[in-house]
C-alpha cells in the first residue's frame, strides 16, 4: 500500500521517506542552531534548507522543550507570522507545517498559507483542532505526547490507532502518525519505541519521527545536543530502516544524506 498526503491539491509520495525541516522562531529551544528571527537569517536559512534537501518546513514559534514556559498566543503568533508572510511571499508551492497547539494560531496560519498542523498536545488536543483539519483539508500530526504504560508500544499503538480513529469520523483524511520521542517517556522507553518502530506499519499511515538531537540522544552519551549530530543520523537510519516516512530534523543536508543511502538499499518498485 503506498503512502502519500495531499498538499496543496498534490500528491506527495512517501514511497522515498521526506525530510521536515525544523524552523524555529522561538528564542526559548533546546537546541539553538535553527533559531531565527531577523528577515535575512530567515531568508539565507530557509534557503539553505531547501537547498539541502527539505520537502517540508515545520514553522514554529512557542518552545515544547521540557522545563520550558510557553509564551502567550500573542507573542507566538506575532513570531510565527512574521516568518510564514516572509517564506510564502518568497516560496509561492514549498510545503509549510506550522508547530502549535492553539487552535487560534493554526486557523490563522493556515489562512496566511501554511499547509499542515502539527499538534503536539496529543490527547489533550482542542477537538476543535481536528474540525479545523477537515474543513480546510490539512493533513494533521497526531502526536503521542504523554507518559506511557508498559510494553510502551503497545500503548502508543492503542493511543494513534483510537485517535485517529476520531480524527477519520471528524472529516480529517490525512493523519501523519508521532509516536512522541521524547514526550513523557524514559530514555529506555524511546529506545524500545525506535526498536519497534515498525509496528506503526499497521496503521497504514505516514510516521514522522522527530528524534533530532534529543536528549534520549545526548543523555547516554553524557554530552549536550550540540555534539549529537552523529547519533542522530544513526537514530534516523535506524528508524528509516522501521519505516519512518518523514524525518522532522535540525540538520537537513544530514537527513538527506541518510535517505539518500538508506535508498540505495531499499530502491522504490
Amino acid at each position: 500500500m503506498e503512502i502519500s498526503l495531499l498538499i496543496r491539491n498534490q500528491l506527495m509520495s512517501l514511497s522515498r521517506p521526506r525530510v521536515m525541516a525544523i524552523i524555529n522562531f522561538s528564542p526559548d529551544s533546546f537546541y539553538t542552531s535553527c533559531d531565527v528571527s531577523r528577515e535575512a537569517d530567515i531568508l539565507s536559512h530557509v534557503e539553505e534548507v531547501l537547498r539541502s534537501g527539505a520537502d517540508i518546513l515545520d514553522l514554529g514559534a512557542c518552545s515544547t522543550r521540557p522545563g520550558s514556559t510557553p509564551v502567550d498566543a500573542a507573542a507566538e503568533w506575532r513570531l510565527l507570522s512574521e516568518g510564514l508572510e516572509m517564506i510564502r511571499h518568497h516560496w509561492h508551492d514549498v510545503p509549510i507545517s506550522v508547530d502549535t497547539f492553539r487552535l487560534e494560531i493554526a486557523e490563522r496560519a493556515i489562512a496566511m498559507g501554511a499547509d499542515m498542523i502539527n499538534d503536539v498536545s496529543g490527547a489533550n488536543a482542542d477537538p476543535r483542532m481536528w474540525e479545523l483539519a477537515a474543513k480546510r483539508h490539512v493533513p494533521y500530526v497526531l502526536t503521542h505526547a504523554q507518559s506511557v504504560a508498559e510494553p510502551a508500544m503497545v500503548d502508543v499503538l492503542h493511543f494513534l490507532e483510537q485517535y485517529m480513529d476520531k480524527l477519520h469520523r471528524q472529516g480529517v483524511a490525512d493523519v501523519i502518525v508521532d509516536p512522541g520521542f521524547g514526550f513523557g517517556k524514559t530514555v529506555e522507553q524511546n529506545y524500545a519505541l525506535l526498536r519497534q518502530l515498525d509496528v506503526l506499519q499497521v496503521l497504514h499511515a505516514p510516521v514522522l519521527v522527530g528524534i533530532s538531537r534529543k536528549s534520549m540522544l545526548y543523555k547516554p552519551l553524557q554530552t549536550t545536543p550540540d555534539d549529537v549530530l552523529a547519533a542522530t543520523i544513526a537514530a534516523n537510519t535506524l528508524a528509516l530502516e522501521r519505516g519512518a516516512h518523514i524525518l522532522r530534523v535540525h540538520d537537513v543536508a544530514a537527513a538527506h544524506q541518510a535517505i539518500q543511502i538508506h535508498q540505495l538499499t531499499h530502491p522504490c518498485p
